[in-house]
């Protein structure tokens, strides 16, 4: 079976390529080619979704605690909350602090 083939260039650092090729073979890709197939793969099958932006901000685990004691106190009934049923009542609300 003949198969249509292209070439697809990528210019990048050798650093880069250094880098990627040593995470491919550590998820047990043989090559960075094979990788990068399985990926545009995917991709294409709208199986694999790219987000970009910052990775997600974590908290310090002291801050952690914190707030798992907050919402301990807060299911318990140690901490009370208040809600509303929309933000016209909220907004007073908080001014009448």
């Amino acid at each position: 079976m003949y198969m249509n083939r292209v070439i697809v260039q990528v210019p990048m650092s050798k650093t880069l390529k250094e880098e990627a090729l040593a995470a491919a073979e550590l998820q047990g890709f043989s090559s960075l080619q094979e990788a990068i197939r399985v990926m545009l793969s995917k991709f294409a099958r709208r199986e694999l979704a790219v987000q970009i932006g910052y990775p997600e901000e974590r908290l310090s685990p002291r801050a952690e605690r914190r707030y798992a004691k907050i919402i301990q106190d807060i299911k318990s009934g140690k901490e009370k909350t208040v809600s509303f049923d929309n933000t016209k009542d909220m907004m007073a609300y908080l001014h009448s602090l």
